[in-house]
């Protein structure tokens, strides 16, 4: 017997990306209380950090098995909730190395929901011959909007992040009774030829320089998530709930974008959205960089969600229309080697931080805009192809999606 409410395929998977985002986006907005009390510094807090991409990137790589045998279902009403809990646990950590070993797991379970998710997106988006990728990453970025505002309001409050991280659990626990509470995973998308992706795809030199169109979009949308709300903090000595607003800030400008984004795409060469959407990175990057006072830091990182929501869909789309090999493998390359990238984010950016200030680490993101300005015609100029295609192809995608895919194929 299924209980919850009764809820059309595509607005379950909505449901379940808001959930899933609000579960694991509550603890952003307390990393300077977390900080503040292991008294650690910048770098030290993003070594400790990295252990949930870690724990992720194994995840992405070798759960999908596992995952099939147990069930989607079972699998996702078990593991949001269980995140939730895993992260009131973890801020309970005595300190780094302690907040690592219990990020690791953390990261394992978000790998394996980011593939439910992603893979019941995608199945949902060709049975309804119709693009919802974009437009569900858009509910997982102002689920995040509701963690930064519910975070930073009970920072302000004065309530300890342990206490506000064990509320989270039941909030999270209910709501995927409701709205996932009747949840039933689509049929599979592709036809079993018995042929498997490998578990690390060789990158071709096509696919590196993609990789190069995505990485400042990828870094900075990492820093702005990891370090918006020490930044503000830290530059202006801006109060609990400033510091948790930016942080949604940031979620609800991605979110406005990628709810849109489906959309817009089709209508525009790809290379030319992509100039557009690195030239907002860039001005958010600089206005952070230089700002004078709170409120244009905020316009700063507002700018960097807006510019940061689309790049890596649109390379996905780039490497799954290649045709030198099987969609399934160009998409697996694209994304192992951007995501191992990835990792190096939050370690890089904590170093940077000590040596040079804060600030500086959102300046070395710089390079790496002009990087992907030089690389971004690599995108393709023709506007995207129709909705849904039955190889997967479309314009819509994340890392994780794109994962799936390759796992499904």
């Amino acid at each position: 017997m299924r209980f919850g409410l009764n809820l059309a395929p595509q607005h379950r998977v909505y449901a379940g990306f808001a959930i899933y985002s609000f579960a694991m986006g509550n603890i952003f907005p307390r990393l300077p209380d977390i900080k503040h009390a292991m008294g650690i510094e910048d770098g030290t807090l993003g070594l400790s950090l990295i252990g949930t991409p870690i724990g992720t990137l194994i995840a992405l790589t070798l759960a999908t098995p596992l995952l099939e045998r147990i069930g989607f279902r079972r699998a996702l009403l078990t593991l949001v909730p269980l995140l939730a809990l895993l992260y009131a646990i973890a801020v309970h950590a005595p300190g780094p190395v302690a907040l690592f070993l219990m990020l690791f797991p953390i990261g394992l379970m978000i790998g394996s929901v980011e593939i439910i998710l992603n893979v019941e997106a995608d199945r949902t988006e060709f049975q309804l011959k119709r693009r919802i990728m974009n437009r569900a990453h858009s509910f997982w970025s102002a689920g995040f909007f509701g963690a930064g505002l519910f975070g930073g309001a009970l920072a302000h409050l004065g309530l300890s992040p342990q206490l506000h991280l064990a509320l989270v659990v039941p909030i999270v626990a209910v709501a995927m009774a409701l709205f996932l509470g009747g949840y039933e995973p689509a049929p599979g998308r592709f036809a079993h030829t018995g042929d498997k992706a490998p578990m690390f795809a060789r990158p071709t030199l096509p696919i590196l320089v993609l990789v190069a169109v995505t990485l400042s979009a990828m870094l900075l949308e990492g820093a702005s998530i990891d370090w918006s709300a020490i930044y503000m903090r830290t530059v202006f000595e801006s109060g609990p709930f400033v510091a948790g607003f930016t942080v949604a800030l940031f979620a609800f400008s991605q979110a406005t974008t990628r709810f849109f984004a489906d959309s817009f795409v089709d209508r525009h060469s790809p290379s030319g959205v992509a100039r557009v959407l690195l030239g907002t990175v860039a001005a958010g990057v600089v206005l952070v960089f230089f700002s004078p006072a709170p409120l244009v830091s905020m316009l700063g990182f507002a700018l960097l969600g807006i510019g940061s929501s689309a790049i890596f869909p649109l390379a996905i789309s780039a490497a799954a229309q290649r045709s030198d090999r099987p969609a399934a493998i160009n998409v697996a390359a694209l994304s192992q080697i951007s995501f191992t990238a990835f990792l190096l984010g939050p370690p890089l950016l904590g170093f940077v931080s000590d040596h040079w200030g804060i600030r500086s680490a959102y300046g070395i993101g710089i390079p790496f805009i002009i990087l992907s300005l030089l690389t971004v015609g690599a995108l393709g100029t023709r506007p995207s192809s129709s909705p849904a295609t039955a190889d997967g192809a479309g314009s819509s995608g994340t890392r994780e999606e794109a994962l799936a895919r390759a796992n499904e194929a």
